[in-house]
């Protein structure tokens, strides 16, 4: 006998129940609730498969699939923790609670040295910190001599290697952020407070000032 409660929710690949990502996170259950709806909507922009392609990603960053830019691809890199070359839920609401302005500001560090740590060799060299440098002035429109930028980064890197090893471990960034917490500005997400909204745009929505590196 069929009845309206025989009928199985279908859900996307990855689920996990909003009880248990509220418990690991900042997230209320209602608020993951919410970020379901819109996890739902930006896994089946492009591939109708319920998992968020790093062409979607793009897509709700930039408005454009085929926009590419090195920070994006750290920010799905990271948000892809099972290595799977696709986002699902439970990685996406982990990933996205360290934007939380309730999240720890440990874990925003911790966050920020893997995006710089381009080739995750567990320390960030100073051509890894150019080319992000670079990133956050292209996604802002600035656009300075490749002199200006040289200095940005030498200065910056001369005063995060403490140890003066030509590298930066996670605890001279640590040391480094903690004096600069304007590096953590593209960190927090006040817009998850109302997670009704329509999805942040994380990456370029903060504005990257040369102050913020020449400090």
């Amino acid at each position: 006998m069929g009845c309206a409660f025989s009928k199985k929710v279908r859900r996307s690949p990855g689920y996990e129940e909003p009880t248990v990502l509220a418990a690991e996170t900042p997230f209320t259950v209602s608020e993951v609730e919410a970020l379901y709806e819109l996890f739902k909507k930006l896994s089946n922009a492009i591939f109708a498969d319920g998992l968020i392609h790093k062409e979607e990603l793009q897509l709700a960053l930039f408005r454009n699939k085929n926009r590419r830019n090195l920070f994006a691809d750290r920010i799905f890199d990271l948000f892809d923790v099972k290595r799977t070359g696709v986002i699902d839920f439970g990685e996406f609401v982990r990933s996205l609670g360290v934007f939380h302005p309730d999240a720890p500001v440990a874990d925003k560090i911790a966050f920020s040295f893997k995006l710089y740590d381009l080739r995750q060799t567990g320390f960030i060299e100073r051509e890894e910190l150019k080319e992000m440098v670079l990133a956050l002035l292209q996604e802002s429109d600035l656009v300075l001599s490749e002199d200006t930028v040289e200095t940005i980064v030498d200065k910056s890197f001369s005063e995060a290697d403490i140890k003066g090893d030509g590298k930066i471990d996670p605890e001279e960034w640590n040391e480094f952020v903690s004096k600069h917490p304007s590096l953590l500005k593209n960190m927090t997400l006040t817009g998850l407070k109302d997670i009704t909204l329509a999805f942040p745009s994380f990456v370029v929505s903060s504005e990257v000032e040369e102050s913020e590196f020449d400090r």
